[in-house]
């Protein structure tokens, strides 16, 4: 499940949210367009920005002194699940369910073949820009523990 779909290879360099002081990484300025809003997204500039997963930062991009709130992301809906592929559309409540239940392989299954065919798009439609499959494996290991 280490294979990643994402074309580019972003800079594992990890910078500090200065709202929540979460850990994060650097993501692509293609993955911030595709993201943030119109007329939001018209004033990103060149620049190293990273990408704040913390679900309860309201700060979604940040370089510096510059700020992108997690309102102005396409994918932003503050009443919905937190998701797990957003290529797919596969929720984390709902992967946690199958988990439950017994029936999280084939949703994995269907997630890593389109990822091996490189159907999957995360360098536009997941925020961080990064490939999902590692979270899968998250989850699973968390549910196990």
């Amino acid at each position: 499940m280490s294979r990643s779909c994402c074309s580019t290879s972003l800079n594992k360099k990890r910078v500090t949210c200065t709202v929540c002081g979460q850990t994060c990484l650097l993501v692509n300025r293609q993955t911030m367009l595709h993201q943030v809003q119109f007329p939001e997204n018209q004033s990103i500039s060149e620049g190293d920005y990273a990408f704040c997963a913390n679900l309860d930062c309201h700060v979604a991009y940040f370089s510096g002194d510059i700020m992108i709130q997690k309102e102005t992301l396409r994918v932003f809906q503050a009443d919905e699940p937190a998701m797990l592929c957003y290529c797919f559309d596969v929720s984390r409540s709902t992967y946690r369910k199958a988990l439950q239940s017994h029936t999280s392989e084939t949703i994995k299954a269907f997630v890593v073949k389109q990822t091996k065919a490189k159907v999957c798009a995360c360098e536009s439609r997941n925020p961080s820009g990064r490939c999902c499959l590692t979270d899968f494996k998250r989850m699973e290991d968390e549910y196990d523990a």
